[in-house]
């Protein structure tokens, strides 16, 4: 068996968070309180350190303000790859939140809805089918025009990209790729490839061709730390740019968040 990479963090512990099982059932009881009452939409992740409305900051400075994306990307044309969408709540959250009644607040002469293409991935095909029906619910379903959010069933860590996630004008990736958890799942999973590591110690190398060359990848985790993430994501044709701050807290004479997010960019790598 092949020994895990010892420039990264030790692993986690293998859970029942880090399987197909979990999540489906997760799921599909969301699917079920979802139908009895539609305002029940299911879990938002990190919602309790206001993960979202950090993320949307973080990307009107870097975006719109320091334009990290180039000057021609803002929030008229900025695409978004949702990883492990769950019930697609932050690509919601960037469209607007309600569809065709959603409020087109000015922010420096432009609107604060986020107006790209927007496509949220999931291995559980109860999650798509959840995000759908709410998609629907609100308004950004099939046939709603430019103000669509898609999901697609799409199990990163086996399936080919093309065709799926990569096709058309997106074949060379995407502005902004999301992970909210999703690297933590994988990295409870007990699984491993064909070599013998941890599935996880792949994640990078499927990720990184899902990103546009100048675009950027977003990874918040509740399992590791800041250093840990760089320690994983850091390097090659990904380069580290910023953190996002979190309300740190204090214990035994230490600080710490309870989250943490960082943005890594690709450029060219020889």
């Amino acid at each position: 068996m092949a020994q895990n990479d010892p420039s990264k963090p030790n692993h986690l512990e293998p859970s029942p968070l880090g399987t197909k099982e979990y999540w489906d059932n997760i799921y599909s009881t969301e699917i079920t309180n979802h139908a009895a009452d539609p305002s029940d939409e299911g879990t938002i992740w990190f919602d309790d350190s206001a993960a979202e409305d950090k993320i949307i900051s973080f990307l009107d400075t870097q975006i719109l303000d320091s334009k990290i994306l180039g000057a021609g990307i803002g929030r008229h044309n900025c695409s978004f790859l949702d990883l492990g969408t769950g019930n697609g709540h932050f690509l919601f959250r960037l469209r607007g939140g309600e569809g065709d009644d959603a409020c087109e607040e000015e922010d420096g002469g432009e609107s604060a809805i986020w107006k790209g293409r927007m496509l949220g991935v999931d291995y559980s095909e109860k999650s798509v089918e959840l995000a759908r029906g709410i998609a629907q619910d609100k308004g950004f379903g099939p046939g709603s025009g430019t103000a669509e959010v898609e999901f697609r069933w799409w199990d990163l860590m086996v399936q080919d990209p093309s065709g799926v996630v990569l096709e058309g004008s997106g074949d060379k990736g995407w502005d902004i790729v999301v992970d909210k958890g999703t690297f933590d799942a994988i990295s409870l999973s007990e699984e491993m490839d064909q070599t013998g590591r941890r599935v996880c110690e792949g994640y990078k190398e499927r990720v990184i061709p899902l990103i546009r060359v100048g675009g950027i990848l977003l990874v918040t985790s509740c399992n590791w730390t800041e250093d840990e993430l760089r320690a994983w994501f850091d390097g090659g044709e990904l380069e580290y740019v910023d953190t996002i701050k979190y309300k740190s807290f204090s214990f035994g004479g230490k600080k710490g968040q309870t989250i943490s997010s960082i943005c890594l960019r690709k450029h060219q790598y020889p």
